[in-house]
C-alpha cells in the first residue's frame, strides 16, 4: 500500500545526539557550527542530554548539517537502518529512490547499488524509521515480505503467525560505527578516531577500575613518605629511588595513556584547532605535571637540582578522580531522562494489523493511517485512532490522569500508548508516528528539556570566554611564581599553574542550567504539565495574575441536567421521561443535556406524537397523549399558568449560575428544572491554591455577567469581566497587566488570542487544537490544578537553577583564586591539584545531584 510522505516534518525540531562535548563551551561551538549551516532556521545543544536540536527550514541537509559538526570537533550519533526490497534495484532505480529519500529532513546518507535489494540510511530523528520506509513505498519500491515466526507478543501474549508480514525492519543500530572525524591533520591516526562512547557509565565504570588500581600504589608509596616519616627512610633503603621513579613513570604512563587517554584524544585537537574546552584544561594540566616528572626522570641534568622533583601522582590521582567525577555524573544524567524514558516506554512496540484479509502482526513505526488494527485483552493501544467495532474499557490515566478506566465502542476515540481492558476491539489509523498525542506530548517534554531559558543568555555569555581566560590566568600565575616564588621556582610554579587549570574546568557551569530544566520539566509532565516554549518555565515565575476562561476552564464546559423540583403530587421518574421526549426533537445544547441526563438514570424515553419550537420561549407537544410545555417564564404566562410556587427556587438557581426551565403537564405547572455548566471538580481547590501563592485571580468571560458573577462566587474568584468577544479578552489582559505579569488559561478557539497575548498562555488540554497550538504550557488532564503545578514547577526549577550557577561560578571564582596561590605569602598554603580535580569533578556531582532534588519536588506542598 502506498502511501504520500508527509512534507511538513521538515520544519518539526531534529533532535541529534553529538558525542565529544564536555563542558560548556562545546555546547557554543556546536551552536554556531550548526546555525552556519543553510536551511537551518535555530539551534541550541543541552548539554545535560548530549544533543543538538535544530528547526529544518527551506534547504535544510543532514549531511551538510553533519559535517559541520564534524568539521567543530564532534560527532553527530546517526541511527543506520536497512531495509530489504522485494526486488532488486535496476538501473536508474539508485538515483530515483536516493531522490525520493532526500525530501526526508534526517536524512544524512543512502546506500544503495543496482542488483541489490538492501538499502541501508543513516538519519537523525525519532520517526526517521517510519518516514524513510514511507518514502521508499511512495517512491515505487515494495519493501521485502518475511515470514513472522512464533513468539510472544509485547504484552506476554504468545503469537502464532506464520503469515506474511510487511518487513523492512533488517533495522540495524550503528551508534559504535567508526568514521574518520575532520580533525587537525597533524594528529596521529589515535587522535583521528571520531570521539567514541568512552564518557558511558560503562566505560567509566570499567576505566575508573583501572585507573584505581594503578593509581593506588603511586599514591602509596610517594604520599605516604610524606605523611609518615619512617616509612618513607624505609622506602629510601629498601629501593634505589632511580628505580622508584622508573616504576612511578611506567604506572603513570599507563594511567595517563589508558583510561586517562580520553581527555588527551578531546582536548588536544580541541586546543589546536584554537577552541580550548574542559578536556584542553585536563590535558593540559596532566601534561605538565607528567612530563615535568619524565624529564626530571630521564634528564634530570636538564634541572637545578634543587627543582628535582616529580609529579607522578598527582597526574595519576587527577585522572582518576576526574573519572570518578565523570561517572557519578553520567549516572546522575541518566536520572534526568527518566521522564523521556518513562514516556518512551508507554509507546507499543507491535501492532496487529489486518493487511490482505490475515492479521499480522509488524512493528508500531510500520502502521500507516488507514491501517485496521485489532486490540486484544490487556494489550497497549499502539496508535491513535477511532473503533470500528467491539467494545472495551480503557485505562487513559497516563493521558487524563484519572484513575477509572473509559468505555470504548464504535465510533469512539482511542489513544496510542492507553492500555486495553477485558474486552477486544478493532479500530483504524488516524494518526501514527510523530502525528500520534504520545508522540507529541514527548515531543513537547525534549523541546522544553532543551530549550534555552533567558537566564542561560549569562551563562552563554561567561563561557565564551571562560576557557581561556582560564589558560591566560594559569599562564600568568604561573610566570608570577617563576619570578617571586620560594625555591625550588620551576616546581612551585608548576604545581600552582596545573592547580588553576585543573580546579577551573567549567563542567558545573554547563550542566547548572540544562539539568534543572530537564528535571523540572519531566516531574511537571509526570503531573500532566506540558511546557510547550521553554521560556514559560522562567517567565511562569514573575505571573502576578491568573485569568481564567469560563466556559471548559472553570466549568466542565458540557451543559447537564442539575436539578428536578416538582409540584405536589408530581413523580419525577414519569416526569422526565416526557420531557426528553420532547427534548429529543430538539437540537438545542441544553435539550441534549436533559436527554443524556435522563438516559444516565436508566429511564426509558417514548417518542413524541408531535413537536414545536419556539425561539425564546421553549418547546411543546404531545407525549404518550399527554400535552407537555417545556420553556422560559414567558411561556408559561403565554399559557395562564402562574410560576409563583416556584419563585424563591427559581432565584436561587439563577444565583447559582444555572438556567430555569418550566415544565407544564396538560396545562398544570408541574416543575422547575435546572441546567448547567457544572463546576470542575478541581475548579475550587485550583483556585484556593493559586491564592495562597499570593496571585490575583479573575474570570474573563463571553458569558452573560449574572452567570458569571454566580460561578465566580462559587469558586472564590473576586473580579469578573462578563460579555466580551475575543478581543475584549486581550482588551481586558492589557487593563489586568498594570498589575505584573498575566497568564490566561483558556480551551477554546476564541481563546487563541488571548492566549496568544498573555505574558504566558495557558491552555487546557481536553481543549482545541487552536488553543493548545497558541498557549506556551498545555495541561494535559483537563484539570485546572495544573495552573498551580506548572508555576510551582516554575518556582521550584528556576530557584534550583540559580542555586545551582551560585555554587558553579562562586566555586570558580572562590577557588582559582586559592589554587593560584593567593595563600601561599601569607599562611604558606599551596593547593594541590590533586585537591583541584576532586573540588572540580565533586561540583559538578553537587549541580547534578540538586537538581535531581526536583524529582522528589512535592507540588501539593504550596496548596
Amino acid at each position: 500500500m502506498n502511501q504520500t510522505v508527509r512534507t511538513d516534518h521538515l520544519h518539526e525540531p531534529l533532535i541529534i545526539p553529538v558525542e565529544g562535548m564536555s563542558c560548556a563551551s562545546c555546547v557554543k561551538r556546536v551552536e554556531k557550527a550548526a546555525a552556519k549551516v543553510p536551511g537551518v532556521a535555530t539551534s541550541a545543544v543541552n548539554f545535560a542530554t548530549e544533543s543538538l536540536t535544530v528547526e529544518p527550514s527551506e534547504g535544510f541537509s543532514a549531511a551538510t548539517l553533519a559535517e559541520a559538526i564534524r568539521k567543530a570537533g564532534y560527532e553527530p550519533k546517526a541511527e543506520t537502518l536497512v531495509f530489504a526490497l522485494e526486488k532488486p534495484l535496476k538501473e536508474g532505480d539508485a538515483e530515483r529512490l536516493n531522490a525520493a529519500l532526500s525530501h526526508v529532513a534526517g536524512v544524512v546518507s543512502v546506500t544503495t547499488s543496482e542488483g541489490e535489494r538492501h538499502v541501508s540510511v543513516e538519519a537523525f530523528g525519532r520517526d526517521a524509521k517510519r518516514l524513510v520506509s514511507a518514502a521508499i513505498r511512495s517512491a515505487g519500491f515494495a519493501l521485502e515480505k518475511q515470514k513472522a515466526s512464533t513468539g510472544h507478543d509485547h504484552e506476554g501474549h504468545e503469537t502464532h503467525n506464520h503469515h506474511e508480514e510487511d518487513a523492512g525492519v533488517l533495522e540495524r543500530r550503528a551508534t559504535d560505527r567508526k568514521r574518520p572525524a575532520a580533525l587537525n591533520s597533524l594528529l596521529t591516526h589515535r587522535f583521528s578516531e571520531k570521539p567514541d562512547s568512552t564518557f558511558s557509565p560503562d566505560a567509566l565504570k570499567r576505566d575508573l577500575a583501572i585507573a584505581a588500581v594503578l593509581t593506588l600504589p603511586l599514591f602509596v608509596l610517594e604520599m605516604g613518605g610524606h605523611l609518615y616519616a619512617p616509612f618513607h627512610h624505609w622506602l629510601m633503603g629498601a629501593v634505589d629511588m632511580q628505580w622508584l621513579y622508573y616504576g612511578y613513570f611506567a604506572l603513570a604512563t599507563a594511567v595517563i595513556f589508558g583510561p586517562g587517554f580520553r581527555f588527551l584524544k578531546t582536548g588536544i585537537p580541541a586546543l589546536l584547532r584554537g577552541h580550548p574546552e574542559m578536556n584542553a584544561l585536563v590535558a593540559i594540566g596532566v601534561l605538565a605535571a607528567y612530563s615535568y616528572s619524565t624529564v626530571t626522570t630521564f634528564a634530570p641534568q636538564l634541572l637545578p637540582e634543587a627543582a628535582r622533583f616529580v609529579y607522578f601522582e598527582a597526574a595519576t590521582v587527577i585522572v582518576t578522580l576526574i573519572l570518578l567525577g565523570r561517572l557519578l555524573e553520567a549516572r546522575a544524567r541518566g536520572r534526568t531522562g527518566a521522564a523521556i524514558r518513562r514516556l518512551l516506554n508507554l509507546q507499543a512496540k507491535t501492532a496487529r494489523v489486518e493487511r490482505g484479509g490475515q492479521a499480522i502482526d509488524i512493528p508500531t513505526d510500520e502502521v500507516e493511517v488507514g491501517d485496521v488494527l485489532i486490540v486484544r485483552p490487556g494489550e497497549r493501544i499502539a496508535v491513535d485512532g477511532v473503533v470500528l467495532d467491539g467494545s472495551s474499557n480503557v485505562d487513559e490515566s497516563m493521558m487524563s490522569g484519572e484513575p477509572l478506566p473509559v468505555e470504548k465502542h464504535a465510533g469512539s476515540q482511542v489513544v496510542g500508548g492507553t492500555i486495553n481492558g477485558s474486552g477486544s476491539f478493532r479500530f483504524r489509523a488516524e494518526k501514527v508516528g510523530a502525528d500520534t498525542m504520545l508522540s507529541q506530548i514527548i515531543r513537547l517534554v525534549e523541546q522544553a528539556q532543551g530549550a534555552k531559558l533567558p537566564i542561560q543568555a549569562v551563562v552563554d555569555r561567561v563561557t565564551c570566554w571562560f576557557v581561556p581566560a582560564v589558560m591566560g590566568v594559569a599562564l600568568l600565575t604561573f610566570l608570577i611564581w617563576l619570578l617571586v616564588g620560594p625555591e625550588p621556582v620551576l616546581p612551585h610554579a608548576l604545581v600552582a599553574a596545573v592547580a588553576v587549570l585543573i580546579i577551573a574546568c567549567p563542567c558545573a557551569m554547563g550542566l547548572a542550567t540544562p539539568t534543572s530544566i530537564m528535571v523540572g520539566t519531566g516531574r511537571a509532565a509526570d503531573m500532566g504539565v506540558l511546557f510547550r516554549k521553554g521560556d514559560a518555565l522562567q517567565a511562569l515565575r514573575d505571573v502576578k495574575t491568573v485569568v481564567l476562561d469560563k466556559t471548559g476552564t472553570v466549568t466542565k464546559g458540557q451543559p447537564e441536567l442539575t436539578d428536578v423540583l416538582t409540584a405536589q403530587g408530581v413523580d419525577e421518574t414519569q416526569l422526565l421521561p416526557l420531557v426528553a421526549a420532547l427534548e429529543a426533537r430538539s437540537e438545542h445544547p441544553v435539550a441534549e443535556a436533559i436527554v443524556k441526563s435522563v438516559k444516565a438514570r436508566g429511564l426509558s424515553i417514548p417518542a413524541a406524537e408531535s413537536f414545536a419550537a419556539r425561539v425564546g420561549y421553549g418547546i411543546q407537544g404531545k407525549v404518550n397523549g399527554k400535552s407537555i410545555a417545556v420553556g422560559a417564564d414567558r411561556l408559561m404566562a403565554e399559557l395562564g399558568l402562574s410560576v409563583e410556587t416556584f419563585a424563591s427556587d427559581a432565584a436561587r438557581l439563577a444565583d447559582e449560575g444555572k438556567t430555569p426551565l418550566y415544565v407544564a403537564l396538560d396545562g398544570r405547572l408541574s416543575a422547575i428544572l435546572a441546567v448547567a455548566d457544572p463546576l470542575k471538580e478541581t475548579s475550587r481547590d485550583a483556585i484556593r491554591q493559586l491564592k495562597a501563592m499570593g496571585l490575583k485571580v479573575a474570570m474573563v468571560t463571553g458569558d452573560n455577567a449574572r452567570t458569571a458573577k454566580a460561578i465566580a462566587a462559587q469558586v472564590g474568584i473576586d473580579e469578573v469581566v462578563a460579555e466580551v468577544l475575543p478581543h475584549g479578552k486581550v482588551e481586558a489582559l492589557e487593563r489586568l497587566r498594570a498589575a505584573g505579569p498575566v497568564a490566561f488559561v483558556g480551551d477554546g478557539i476564541n481563546d487563541a488570542p488571548a492566549l496568544a497575548s498573555a505574558d504566558i498562555g495557558i491552555a487546557i488540554g481536553t481543549g482545541t487544537d487552536v488553543a493548545i497550538e497558541s498557549a506556551d504550557v498545555v495541561l494535559s488532564s483537563g484539570a485546572l490544578t495544573g495552573v498551580a503545578d506548572a508555576i510551582a514547577v516554575s518556582h521550584a526549577t528556576m530557584n534550583n537553577i540559580r542555586q545551582n550557577l551560585f555554587w558553579a561560578f562562586g566555586y570558580n571564582v572562590a577557588l582559582i583564586p586559592l589554587a593560584a596561590g593567593a595563600l601561599y605569602p601569607a599562611f604558606g598554603i599551596q593547593l594541590s591539584p590533586m585537591i583541584g580535580a576532586g573540588a572540580m569533578a565533586l561540583s559538578s556531582v553537587f549541580v547534578l545531584t540538586n537538581a535531581l532534588r526536583l524529582r522528589s519536588m512535592k507540588l501539593g506542598a504550596v496548596r
